[in-house]
């Protein structure tokens, strides 16, 4: 039987929580992942604005540090060395089988959670009725894009057909289009 915790305690087992799965996927999180990780995915952390105020307060006390600008829209978030610390000490307060089922999910799921931070699609409607769709790829670690490839779709359809396709073939496209343009001996 899950024992049931009073507010304080509750809001201190979601920041643990939260440093946890940040700490088990290895890599930097845009807000948008730890949210849908944490909140849309799982009901680990079951309140979604809550979460989303965690991630901040979090940053406010210096166990998690932001990489990025956040008005570009690819601000990155990571543990500090006080929040692997303050996890090391606190872990166990998250239990054991919660922890073995973010273990498990995060397992499953790391390369479409990497893949979808890498990996940035969106569409614009234009004037005349035709959609400019601007696709991306991301270092890990690095907030601007290394490649970006910007497109005019005629409709709606193509446009979200573009997105998708991308999304599956973002790799070889971009090979494709190094080969062709830049030579290496």
């Amino acid at each position: 039987m899950e024992k049931i915790l009073t507010d304080k305690e509750q809001i201190v087992s979601d920041k643990l929580t939260m440093l946890f799965v940040i700490d088990k996927m290895e890599i930097p999180l845009t807000e948008d992942s730890i949210l849908d990780i944490c909140s849309v995915k799982n009901i680990w952390i079951k309140n979604y604005m809550d979460c989303k105020a965690i991630i901040h307060d979090l940053v406010d006390s210096k166990l998690l540090y932001t990489i990025g600008d956040e008005q570009e829209g690819k601000e990155l978030f990571a543990l500090t060395y006080e929040g692997r610390e303050c996890l090391s000490h606190l872990y166990r307060r998250i239990p054991l089988s919660k922890r073995e089922e973010i273990s498990s999910f995060l397992q499953a799921n790391r390369l479409t959670v990497k893949s979808s931070q890498e990996y940035s699609a969106t569409y614009s409607k234009n004037e005349d009725g035709s959609y400019n769709v601007e696709l991306k790829i991301y270092e890990p670690l690095i907030t601007t894009p290394m490649f970006s490839l910007n497109i005019k779709a005629p409709s709606r359809q193509a446009a979200n057909e573009a997105i998708h396709k991308w999304k599956t073939n973002a790799p070889s496209i971009y090979e494709l289009i190094y080969e062709k343009l830049i030579n290496i001996d």
